[in-house]
């Protein structure tokens, strides 16, 4: 496409972007469907009042049954391949209702035909064994899902004795020493925890002091949970999480549990018109720094001057200001949405101090964009490497340093003592400095052979491993690429950065697909997003023939199918989606990067 085409292309988009803007000024983006979500929240109003919720239930079941794979499965989104963890709920969530059904039934049917094909009998005690080897030590997904399963009478009256007991009791320790234990759930999934925990513990039957401990530890650890309830009802906003929480509870005789109430009133707020749920009830926040940082320094032409301080109070207003009840963490970060169950996270944060920085005079956000400075220090864990939501956490891969907010956080610390050094003190200084060095040398230790750098919360279900190196190395090739500029002070820092560019530069050259486009490796299909954020971590750097293979193929792409999602979005344990303006933020980034270069 030659420039002129390719302006014409960026105005279509822009406009596509506008009309996304929601009546508060900021874009709330629309993420997938989800079956997984669909079962487990009907699962939830069945058992709390299956009367009451009846409207809900059969909306939910008959997105269900006209959703289902032509294999009889169910995958993550509609656009998703089937999986043994989602079907295997659907199973469980259309029990409740096969007997008197013959949709559901007829649904439920096709459904234990694919699981079968994946060597899963639900008759068979097998059904445990299965779960709980696809997600080994990490109970955080595996334990829930039996749960369900044994709520619904799958396999059969005794399913909670073939399910792990989720040690609950940990929960009443100091918050500080979580890290410390060998908890078998990520962070960010305390409240699966307690909540199962305690129904298993219920359920199963068990003898011994152990048994004496969890009893008496029962009240404290649901008034922990209670303290982390947000006001909307909704554990991190999520679906899956607030309806496994509901209906844990329910059956362990605590219906009339205020937890339970506002997960309830969540649960049927939340459910679209079409009967289906998402996994989280948006992105508002990341979305809105992504078509902040998709328009750059075009946004002018764009947004207005009132577009653009609403986007800025909006940010302001959802940055956290106290500690966080959900975690503990300091006041300073941003979480992904402005809903009260979002937890402050470290990919939202710095994209919320760059959009900042981007869009308001730099004196009137200097506080809290050295807030959120501090608040991103904190969090930095002693490999240099920054997790999502707590310092510390290692051992389960959820929790652990990773690729790409770190290198979003070199960015953003690198703006921001370039913005503000001239009137920081010598010990901030040296502190944000020393944060960018360690920071790097974490992405120089965790850089591949070939070059790339694997992303934590993207993938692509088409990879052998279902990893996305592409993603990941063109994030962090587009991080590097702003952050060494400014860093022109740092010679021997900038050199560093410079040399692992060309090493992921040369790893995104040799594994674009013949037809131009990028998937999430070598040889995988091409999508919007991979293509254009491939596109545009290559635009700094002279790969002129490679770039306008790629334009082309989004070009052709796009005009015969429009701007179609790929599920490459990743989460909680390794749950697929995908989001309406993904394509659309990435796609424009692409073409801006390539004008302003050309």
């Amino acid at each position: 496409m030659n420039k002129e085409k390719l302006e014409i292309r960026f105005k279509e988009l822009s406009d596509i972007l506008l009309d996304e803007l929601n009546d508060d000024g900021f874009w709330s983006g629309e993420l997938s469907s989800s079956a997984l979500g669909v079962a487990v929240a009907v699962a939830a109003l069945h058992f709390h009042d299956a009367s009451l919720h009846q409207q809900e239930i059969t909306k939910g079941l008959k997105w269900l049954s006209s959703h289902q794979n032509k294999d009889g499965g169910f995958g993550d989104t509609p656009e998703s391949p089937a999986n043994i963890s989602t079907s295997l709920l659907s199973y469980a969530a259309l029990n409740l209702y096969a007997e008197n059904n013959s949709e559901v039934k007829t649904t439920q049917q096709k459904l234990a035909d694919y699981l079968l094909t994946q060597n899963v009998d639900v008759r068979s005690d097998q059904v445990a064994k299965v779960i709980l080897d696809h997600y080994q030590k990490d109970y955080t997904f595996s334990v829930p899902i039996l749960t369900l399963c044994a709520l619904c009478g799958i396999p059969g009256d005794d399913g909670f004795n073939h399910i792990p007991q989720l040690p609950f009791e940990l929960a009443l320790l100091p918050r500080k020493f979580y890290r410390l234990l060998n908890l078998s759930v990520v962070s960010y999934a305390i409240p699966a925890l307690i909540a199962v925990g305690i129904v298993v513990f219920r359920k199963k039957k068990t003898n011994g002091i152990t048994r004496a401990i969890r009893a008496k530890a029962e009240k404290k650890a649901l008034k922990i949970l209670e303290r982390s309830l947000p006001e909307s009802g909704g554990f991190l906003e999520a679906i899956p999480l607030t309806a496994f929480v509901a209906l844990s509870l329910i059956n362990a005789g605590l219906r009339d549990s205020v937890i339970v109430d506002k997960g309830i009133a969540f649960l049927k707020r939340t459910q679209r018109e079409d009967g289906s749920w998402p996994i989280d009830i948006d992105l508002s926040t990341w979305v809105t720094t992504l078509s902040v940082k998709a328009l750059g320094d075009r946004k002018n032409e764009i947004l207005s001057e009132t577009q653009q301080k609403r986007i800025v109070n909006h940010l302001i207003s959802v940055q956290n200001k106290t500690i966080h009840p959900f975690n503990g963490t300091s006041p300073g970060g941003w979480g992904w949405t402005n809903y009260s169950g979002s937890v402050p996270d470290c990919d939202d944060t710095p994209g919320a101090i760059l959009a900042l920085l981007d869009l308001a005079p730099h004196h009137t956000i200097r506080e809290e964009i050295l807030v959120g400075g501090e608040w991103l220090l904190q969090l930095q864990n002693n490999d240099g490497g920054f997790p999502t939501f707590s310092r510390g956490w290692g051992k389960l891969p959820f929790d652990q340093s990773c690729a790409d907010l770190t290198g979003h956080c070199v960015l953003a610390l690198a703006k921001l003592l370039h913005v503000y050094k001239p009137e920081l003190k010598s010990k901030q200084k040296k502190q944000f400095t020393t944060a960018i060095n360690k920071a790097v040398d974490y992405l120089e230790k965790h850089q591949k052979e070939n070059g790339s750098w694997l992303p934590l919360w993207f993938g692509n279900q088409h990879t052998k491993s279902h990893e996305n190196p592409v993603y990941g190395t063109a994030r962090v090739l587009t991080y590097f690429q702003k952050a060494r500029l400014l860093l022109n002070n740092e010679p021997v820092l900038t050199e560093r950065i410079h040399n692992m560019i060309v090493e992921g530069t040369n790893f995104l050259l040799s594994v674009q697909n013949e037809d131009g486009s990028w998937g999430g490796d070598f040889g995988i299909e091409g999508s919007i997003e991979e293509t254009a954020l491939a596109v545009a971590a290559l635009n700094g750097i002279k790969s002129e023939a490679e770039i306008e293979k790629g334009l082309d193929w989004l070009n052709d792409y796009y005009k015969k199918n429009g701007l179609k999602k790929a599920p490459i979005g990743l989460y909680f344990a390794s749950l697929w989606y995908d989001e309406k303006l993904y394509p659309l933020t990435a796609y424009l980034e692409a073409i801006k990067g390539y004008t302003d270069s050309n």
